[in-house]
Parts: C-alpha cells; structure tokens; sequence
C-alpha cells in the first residue's frame, strides 16, 4: 500500500486524492493525517520541507510535491489518462501550474493572517498575492470555463481544487465575478464524484 499524508483542508492534498480517484488508484493508497505545525510528526522526516502532500512508496521512499505525486499516479494507472500524449500535455501542464500558483497565493494570504498580528501585516503583501489571484482567475475564465464530458486531466483537476480553496478561506467572492468558470466548476463536480467526496470541512 501507498501512503498518502496529507490534511483534509489541504487543496494540494485534494488534488492527489481527486487525482489517484480518476486513475482508479483509491484503493491502492492509506490516507494518514500530518501535521506541518508539529515539530514531532514523521512528514518532517518524509518530507525536508515539511509540506503535504507527501506520498510514502512501498520502498520507503517519499515523493512530493503535489506536481510529482501526480505525476507518479499517471504513470501507475491502468489506463493513464491525467495527461495527455504530445504537444496537449503542455497545455494540461500550464492549466496546473496555473492552479498550484492561484493556491500558492492564497495560502500565502491566509498565512499573512495567521501567523501575523493584525498590526504586523504587511498588506503591500497581501495586494501582491491578491494580484496573482486575480489575474490567475481572469486567465482561468477566458482559457477554461467551457465545460468538458469525460474523465478531467490533471489540469482540470488541480482548477478545480483551487476554485474550492476560495470557496473554503474566501467565501467564494470569484462566484459573483465568474459565472461561466461558476458553471465550469458545477459540470466538472457533476462528473468528478471524488470532488465532493474530498471536501474540506467547513465546522
């Protein structure tokens, strides 16, 4: 068995578990909760950096980031399919990176907030993150708002659990601004049950 260590709150946790769902991988993999705060848990030696998601492979070995352990699902899959032969794949490849960046910064916000007394937060940084966001959004609805049939490609996969991240730590504000990338997100969980099967707590 594979081990996956993530949190349940984590979008880049998300992904993987969406991810090894769509390459028929789910029974394959134990989840184990971590936790990045604490200075004892086993993620710190699995991982140098200490972020999740982490996957422990059989032979002991670690693979992260998230981009990676992608990836390795892809190439276990019986059918492949969470990307694309040819010149495509780059194309699935930027839909992700464009997402893991639009998580990036608004988990950079969120840990501006957290971490930082409300008079010590530097909101020269705040804007700069909320600059990412925003123009990743604007690229995500004019570049891949038209709703798709059939399993989603990793791409797909990594938009998507972005979109829910805002919904989760900024109570879906881009919904009144996006409608079409709105309907885009309603088809792909439509057809994408591990969408709503991997959805944070909101308590």
């Amino acid at each position: 068995m594979l081990t996956l260590r993530t949190s349940p709150l984590s979008p880049f946790g998300r992904k993987v578990r969406i991810a090894a769902d769509v390459a028929g991988l789910s029974d394959r993999i134990t989840i184990v909760a971590a936790d990045t705060g604490n200075p004892d848990d086993s993620l710190r030696s699995q991982n140098p950096l200490g972020k999740i998601p982490a996957l422990l492979l059989e032979d002991g070995e670690a693979l992260f980031d998230s981009r990676v352990i992608v990836e390795y699902l892809h190439d276990m899959a019986p059918w492949g399919g969470l990307f694309p032969e040819g010149p495509q794949r780059f194309a699935v490849l930027r839909q992700q990176a464009l997402a893991d960046g639009l998580m990036d910064a608004c988990i950079l916000q969120v840990y501006e907030k957290r971490y930082r007394p409300a008079e010590h937060h530097v909101q020269s940084w705040l804007d700069y993150q909320r600059g990412k966001m925003e123009r990743a959004l604007e690229f995500a609805h004019q570049r891949y708002a038209t709703p798709r049939e059939g399993a989603p490609d990793a791409g797909e996969i990594a938009l998507a659990c972005a979109l829910g991240y805002l919904d989760l730590r900024f109570e879906g504000k881009w919904r009144q601004q996006y409608p079409a990338l709105q309907a885009w997100l309603a088809s792909f969980a439509e057809r994408t049950p591990a969408f709503a099967g991997t959805a944070p707590p909101t308590a």
